[in-house]
């Protein structure tokens, strides 16, 4: 093993122990604040102290995190939507402090005490994707959440990290999430992520990750019968988004 194989084992160790004990002490912090407050300050945990969170981390790690904004600025409530490539992702998410919104996550990080103690008492939305009916009933229930208290909402629609560099299938939910609530779509394209850390892996290599906001999308004339039509097309936009990012390394 050369010395710089054995420097990246090493900075990852110490990553993922920094990280747990981050997560440890937030663990205790976020519910206190937001039991202390009776839920008042659930917005804005997440808000404010989420990205401290996503971004210590990612500090942590050598990762730097630039937001450009590619298009007009949305207005109000939405459903946030992002290409899914890799295990930076999360931290990138929280990272971007989104004003006012839930995340939709894998049922799977419940088994990860720090994730279950930080996503119950902020009402995080988990779903199993194996059981799409199981799926589809908590996505109604939180439908009704999201409504009634004008949050916004994010889903990574390829709902798995572990592709092979491309964009993934895009499954429904997200698109289904905004046309029944009349929310417009703010796609959110993560360029760089993969490069420095793949899904699935824990190694992460120091550099930058460009989070681009682009253009929120009408969704007011969407109907069932053209939502596959306007998630393809979407799909598409995400396709070129990557290839765009590809061509600039060569």
């Amino acid at each position: 093993m050369s010395v710089h194989t054995l420097y990246i084992y090493l900075r990852a160790g110490i990553t993922i122990v920094a990280t747990l004990i981050i997560l440890a002490i937030s663990s205790i912090i976020v519910p206190l604040l937001v039991i202390l407050s009776l839920g008042l300050l659930r917005n804005l945990v997440i808000e404010y102290y989420g990205p401290l969170l996503g971004r210590s981390i990612l500090a942590l790690a050598g990762v730097r995190l630039k937001i450009v904004q590619a298009g007009e600025k949305v207005q109000g409530q939405a459903v946030y939507i992002s290409n899914h490539s890799s295990t930076l992702d999360m931290f990138i998410i929280i990272g971007l402090g989104l004003p006012r919104v839930r995340f939709v996550a894998k049922y799977e990080l419940l088994y990860n005490p720090f994730f279950f103690i930080l996503g119950k008492v902020t009402d995080q939305i988990f779903i199993k994707r194996d059981e799409s009916e199981k799926a589809i009933a908590v996505l109604k229930k939180a439908h009704q959440y999201i409504k009634k208290n004008r949050l916004s909402l994010y889903v990574a629609p390829e709902g798995t990290r572990k592709h092979a560099g491309v964009v993934g299938p895009f499954k429904k939910g997200a698109f289904r999430m905004a046309l029944d609530l009349g929310y417009p779509i703010v796609p959110i394209f993560f360029e760089g992520a993969r490069d420095l850390c793949e899904g699935g892996s824990l190694i992460v290599k120091p550099g930058e990750v460009i989070a681009r906001f682009h253009s929120p999308i009408d969704t007011s004339d969407w109907t069932l019968e053209t939502l596959d039509a306007h998630i393809e097309e979407i799909r598409k936009q995400y396709i070129e988004w990557e290839k765009q990012a590809s061509a600039k390394k060569k």
